[in-house]
């Protein structure tokens, strides 16, 4: 399989599979418990339909909208994730670059392997940080200082990991932060040897926005839940939120939320934007969609605060029906990490194109002209 037989996510996640040893692949494609959390953030997409209209004149169209105060091309981000470098040598510079070419949003974690500095310089695209509370509030000070030094946008504070989900794949691989090579799965990094030289003899693994205050998953190897519940702050609360914001001082998002209530006082906050989401399905299993939950929070909040839909997003048609029921936007992660993973910036943007090209084909079907005409009666519920 080649990239050029990539026509969809899907086909990336095959590509992926076929190019990362087994252990890497599952911590990407892998979710908590029974997985059926992950499985319902793209199955609950199918439970309505989109109605177009006919004869609607659209030769010329505009798919752009605006996010957190920064135009973006589409109404499309692409979700900070963790460890890119460990997927694609390239890591976060390519989903940065192919980012800024397409005109997108997109973020990096805490646990980036590129500095929240480098990305600064690299691109000028709207950016993203997502922010982890950690016990240390030396480690929180500093990563928020160095956002507002490198003049990123916004910051989305991550509200749903206060402890792991529980990651079976990944247990029964023993994925560890930076990868550490075992009796158990030291075939699956064998049987993939390009990704093991450019592992090896490329740029040495490192986490530059912790590595200042902590070893963990830098230095010392580390699982992700034992990073997780270990490092981060279960006593985490709104007051903690809001002081945060308040430090920072830019645009602030929650990511993470999931129920009317905590929509609710995010709004009464004045918070800027809540990214409904699940964490993909990483964290609590037998939790709802977020597209599920779109709908009620629109509901409740819905012009009081940006709505951001995160998660299960796999085709261009996902977000037109998360517009089209309230939300500012669609983002998601496995979107693009599936095609990093699979060729590096290359593929990230072969399944940026795709994306675009069917939102596009998907807005001319529809007999809309913008974003903005994406509206609730465009859809109908099963």
């Amino acid at each position: 399989m080649r990239l050029t037989d990539c026509h969809n996510i899907d086909d990336f996640r095959l590509l992926a599979k076929q190019r990362l040893p087994w252990p890497v692949f599952d911590y990407i494609d892998g979710a908590a418990d029974d997985e059926l959390t992950k499985q319902r953030n793209t199955a609950a997409y199918a439970d309505c339909d989109l109605v177009p209209d006919v004869l609607a004149g659209v030769g010329e169209i505009d798919t752009s909208c605006t996010i957190l105060g920064r135009k973006s091309a589409l109404p499309l981000m692409l979700s900070p994730t963790a460890l890119q470098r460990v997927f694609h040598w390239q890591g976060e510079r390519a989903v940065a670059r192919a980012a800024e070419k397409f005109g997108l949003w997109f973020g990096i974690s805490s646990l980036a392997t590129v500095s929240i500095e480098e990305i600064a310089d690299l691109v000028s695209t709207p950016k993203m940080f997502q922010f982890y509370y950690h016990k240390d509030r030396g480690l929180n000070r500093s990563m928020i200082e160095r956002c507002q030094a490198a003049k990123f946008d916004a910051i989305a504070l991550t509200v749903d990991t206060i402890v792991s989900g529980k990651r079976e794949r990944c247990a029964r691989s023993g994925f560890t932060s930076p990868p550490k090579f075992t009796a158990r799965n030291l075939l699956g990094y064998a049987m993939k040897p390009r990704w093991g030289l450019d592992y090896l003899l490329r740029e040495k693994f490192a986490l530059p926005n912790l590595d200042t205050h902590v070893r963990e998953g830098t230095g010392e190897a580390i699982s992700i839940a034992g990073y997780f519940n270990t490092m981060l702050d279960t006593n985490m609360d709104w007051k903690m939120a809001e002081q945060l914001r308040d430090d920072w001082g830019g645009k602030f998002a929650l990511k993470g939320v999931m129920s009317v209530a905590d929509a609710r006082r995010a709004a009464d906050m004045g918070i800027d934007a809540i990214m409904i989401s699940n964490h993909g399905g990483r964290q609590l299993d037998g939790s709802r969609s977020p597209f599920d939950q779109l709908r009620e929070i629109q509901d409740a909040v819905g012009g009081r605060i940006e709505i951001i839909c995160d998660g299960g997003v796999r085709r261009g048609t996902h977000a037109l029906k998360a517009v089209c029921t309230g939300a500012t936007a669609a983002s998601g992660g496995r979107l693009y990490l599936y095609a990093l993973a699979a060729a590096g910036q290359d593929g990230v943007e072969r399944a940026i194109s795709i994306l675009k090209d069917e939102i596009e084909r998907g807005m001319k079907l529809m007999g809309v002209k913008s974003v903005a005409e994406l509206t609730p009666d465009r859809l109908r519920w099963r």
